[in-house]
């Protein structure tokens, strides 16, 4: 299965071939929510998120639900180019009434406002077909715009958030394999696919999970993503001097290599751990290439700067 996509494409391809269907989707909501609420519980709301510095675990609590409820208002509105506004016909539990209870709240009263929440979310999620449409921020992409879309990008909201919450508890666990293997494919359609032109040379980075999956970056020079989840052989020998050859053999000498768990990578794409730990498959002399050691299973500049590019690029806030 081989699945383009462009910076600058609109149109929609079919959910990945890895993607659970609709409802194992809410179920990884709720579970990850309620892995988010539990490690929350375990510590005081003004401890610091370390993976979000700027945030308390109150603040981490706050965001999810009223992220949550931001979209359970998306999916009822329906077909639309732009985000509901307060007012026109926004149900009565995203109103005032059901904002986020204030600074002096306890614990249980927080989370008991960010467990209706999460139901919210998923009462209308069940209640929407998952290919009917609905306005979200990643139109520029070729990620769908449906109720679909928006239960696995919420998917990955959770499970990130709760990776946030336990490492606030001291407690990371990681993602559910699942989880982490749709999370990689969710995250390279839609964060890829709305980030400004790659400013760098060409470069070719291959992503590959111990569980199997695998995908293939292809980077043009001030210009677009393509991604395919088969890897072909690295381009060898001499070109015809088009722009694609000219690519192509520029990537050949900006390659990189990342081989871990699903879990890993994805949370690694979400700048949540460090890929220092990250392994290219064995070389020829049988060892293993560490991406922090300057020998990430590519040519030419492969290495570590290369990861560092390709994760400072996108924008996640």
């Amino acid at each position: 299965m081989t699945s383009p996509m462009s910076t600058h494409a609109s149109s929609a391809p079919p959910r990945g071939a890895i993607t659970p269907p609709h409802d194992r989707l809410l179920a990884h909501i709720e579970d990850r929510s309620a892995a988010l609420r539990k490690a929350a519980a375990a510590v005081d709301l003004g401890a610091q998120v370390p993976s979000c510095p700027d945030w308390s675990v109150r603040d981490l609590v706050t965001h999810i639900g009223s992220v949550q409820r931001f979209w359970a208002v998306v999916v009822a509105a329906g077909p639309s180019d732009t985000p509901p506004a307060r007012g026109e016909g926004t149900p009565v539990w995203i109103s005032g009434d059901a904002a986020p209870p204030g600074p002096e709240a306890g614990t249980d009263e927080l989370l008991s406002w960010a467990e209706e929440s999460t139901a919210l979310l998923i009462a209308t999620l069940r209640a929407a077909d998952p290919d009917s449409g609905c306005w979200t921020w990643w139109g520029a992409s070729r990620a769908p715009q449906t109720v679909g879309a928006v239960a696995r990008h919420q998917v990955q909201e959770a499970a990130v958030h709760a990776y946030d919450a336990q490492l606030a508890a001291g407690t990371p666990e990681a993602l559910p394999g699942e989880v982490a293997l749709d999370g990689i494919d969710e995250f390279l359609s839609v964060s890829y696919g709305t980030a400004t032109p790659w400013p760098h040379p060409a470069a070719r980075i291959d992503l590959r999970t111990t569980e199997g999956p695998a995908w293939q970056i292809a980077l043009s020079e001030g210009g677009t993503a393509t991604v395919t989840t088969e890897i072909p052989d690295a381009p060898r020998g001499d070109h015809d001097g088009s722009a694609e050859a000219e690519d192509s053999h520029a990537a050949d000498h900006h390659r990189l290599t990342l081989h871990a768990p699903a879990s890993d990578l994805a949370l690694t794409l979400h700048r949540r751990t460090s890929a220092d730990t990250l392994q290219a498959p064995a070389g020829a002399d049988g060892q293993d290439n560490a991406v922090g050691d300057g020998q990430a299973g590519g040519t030419g500049d492969g290495d570590a700067a290369l990861l560092d590019r390709l994760l400072a690029w996108p924008s996640l806030d």
